[in-house]
């Protein structure tokens, strides 16, 4: 780049701005050069009072110390005769003279004589008298309105006591109508000075501030993403060539605003179609961005969290204070569940360093995991509850073995029942293992289904007068079915499955000479089953539990019974495949009620079957 001359850099321009800046400095010296002046004019006028109040001091004093005869004039006179010999030059000036008890004995005032020999209440004077000290102080006389400056001075006998004292009050109008003459001239030149460099001042910094204020304006027009337009040249100084510069940055930040851009858009896309929550915070921990999955999961609006700290977002109070540690603790599980509503969500934090590996942000990535933390929970459950059910019977087998290898087998009576109790237990496996299995095989859809259309009212009577046949003396079967024809696509084993299960169970847990009553309601697209029973119920809180794999109401009741925990629970799994729905309504002490639905078959579809 070439070197720029003298005449046409800007330095030259500065040059002047510092001549104008001179002129300046001139009229701020003549501003001091005026308030000097102020001051010595003052300082002259009072040291003119002082030497005057002197002289008059030792003339009065002497009138004061003077012996008199009945020939003399009296002290009044004497002391008139003195004042009136004073040539003050200024008809303002006002001279009193008092005795020590503050009475007046003599003014110059034609219009005060009247006063001569009253007590007077000046304050200054009152303290001259009583201190035995000058007073001397400028201040404003509203009644003449004018500046005046009062010089008090105590009289002093030949004993040293106050004898009296003299009140000198001049005006200082004169004094500051020449201040203000030098400040009017002062200002005119003044004005005259800055009127002059203001147009030179206009016409040099014009040429200075007309490309800055250009290049400006062009930083506007850049910071909201227009980079199309160029600045103009209008010299080769140091400002042309900074327009030159200007104009390839222009061009640089054109480009990598494009790049910047189209990363932000997939940054942006990527972000929007996540299905996992992203939040981005500074290295202070405040929220600086926020996708909608992470606004969906948490609950909060994006744009509100802005600024709030994390912590206090994802409710991490009682696990961490410190937003430091948060990627050290790789990932945190967070319960937001509710009374109603389980939901679970893992947070993954990791750390925004730069190229200095400074910490400047952190980025979380949460997920929602209620599901996989409920199967989870329902495998280890499921492990727990399988290892319970099958460890009591096969302790028991195991004891009744050991009994009988010890020698019981030898004993005719005790033998044959510890053989029937071993075989029972085992029957209570064998059922438990397949009903795991069909569990399994339901879990993965490999169970099969031989649906077929069936008229349901007849069916369900042909399930109950099987029951009927081998139905206990102790308990009574009652039916509540609708006349008529209702057809249902299902697989006949497995709804046979569904209703040994619940109908068994009625009858195991009603009491002697209970009854269980089974009926059927159409409505328009189902059909509901219910099944009642007499027996103890079930409490309010357990009715949603009764369909969990290996969960007994009463524990000890259905071992004694042979029950593996799984029959509702396989219910449950047969219905849902049949696109029907199962719950339970019981009251502790009233018995309980199943109910279960089924979809019924259309017409057209029953007539095409």
């Amino acid at each position: 780049m070439n070197k720029v001359g003298f005449f046409r850099s800007i330095q030259l321009k500065f040059i002047i701005i510092y001549i104008l800046l001179l002129i300046l400095a001139v009229q701020v010296i003549g501003s001091f050069f005026t308030s000097r002046l102020e001051d010595d004019l003052t300082t002259t006028f009072k040291q003119s009072i002082n030497e005057r109040v002197e002289m008059l001091s030792y003339n009065l004093e002497q009138a004061f110390i003077r012996e008199r005869s009945e020939e003399d004039p009296s002290l009044e006179q004497g002391i008139q005769t003195i004042i009136e010999d004073v040539n003050t030059d200024n008809l303002a000036t006002t001279i009193h003279v008092y005795d020590n008890q503050r009475r007046i004995l003599g003014t110059n005032r034609l219009d005060g004589r009247s006063e001569i020999g009253r007590k007077t209440t000046d304050i200054d004077v009152k303290n001259t008298l009583l201190f035995d000290t000058s007073q001397k102080k400028p201040y404003f006389d509203r009644e003449t309105d004018s500046r005046v400056y009062v010089y008090v001075e105590p009289l002093v006998g030949n004993d040293g006591k106050t004898v009296g004292a003299i009140q000198f009050k001049a005006s200082m109008e004169e004094v500051y109508d020449q201040i203000e003459g030098i400040n009017n001239i002062f200002l005119q030149g003044s004005i005259l000075a800055i009127s002059i460099s203001a147009i030179l001042g206009i016409l040099v910094a014009r040429t200075i501030t007309k490309p800055i204020q250009e290049m400006r304006e062009q930083a506007l027009i850049m910071s909201n993403g227009d980079f199309t337009q160029q600045l103009e040249i209008y010299g080769r100084d140091e400002i042309g060539q900074l327009a030159e510069a200007f104009n390839d940055l222009n061009s640089r930040l054109k480009h990598s605003y494009a790049t910047i851009e189209e990363e932000r858009r997939k940054l942006s896309s990527v972000l929007s179609y996540m299905s996992d929550g992203v939040i981005a915070t500074d290295d202070s921990g405040a929220v600086t961005l926020m996708n909608d999955a992470a606004a969906r999961m948490i609950g909060l609006n994006p744009d509100d969290v802005i600024g709030e700290d994390l912590i206090d977002v994802l409710k991490l109070e009682e696990k961490v204070v410190d937003i430091s540690k948060l990627p050290d603790s790789g990932s945190i599980i967070i319960d937001f569940s509710d009374e109603e509503t389980p939901f679970i969500i893992r947070a993954n934090f990791s750390t925004v360093v730069d190229e200095e590996e400074e910490t400047t942000g952190f980025i979380t990535v949460i997920s929602d995991v209620t599901e996989q933390e409920k199967i989870d929970q329902e495998r280890r459950d499921f492990v727990s509850n399988v290892s319970h059910e099958l460890r009591t019977p096969l302790t028991t087998m195991k004891s009744y073995l050991e009994a009988l290898s010890d020698g019981a087998w030898e004993n005719k009576e005790i033998a044959p029942r510890f053989l029937e109790v071993t075989q029972k237990e085992t029957d209570r496996m064998i059922r438990m293992v397949n009903d795991l299995l069909q569990l399994s095989k339901m879990d993965s859809d490999e169970l099969p289904m031989h649906k077929e259309r069936t008229e349901f009212m007849g069916y369900v009577q042909q399930v109950l007068d099987r029951y009927e046949m081998n139905l206990p003396e102790t308990i009574t079967l009652e039916r509540n079915i609708p006349k008529g024809k209702s057809f249902v696509w299902m697989d006949r084993d497995k709804i046979t499955q569904v209703f040994d299960n619940i109908i068994t169970n009625a009858f195991k847990y009603s009491p002697e000479g209970g009854k269980v009553r089974v009926n059927l309601d159409v409505r328009r697209h189902i059909v509901i089953v219910s099944i009642l029973d007499e027996g103890v119920g079930i409490p309010y809180d357990k009715l949603d539990k009764i369909f969990d794999r290996f969960y007994r109401a009463d524990r000890a009741r259905t071992r004694k019974l042979g029950g593996t925990g799984l029959g509702l629970a396989i219910t449950k799994e047969l219905v849902e495949a049949h696109h029907g729905k199962i719950w339970a309504q019981s009251k502790e002490g009233r018995g309980t009620t199943i109910l279960f639905t089924l979809p019924l078959m259309g017409s057209k579809r029953g007539k095409g079957k």
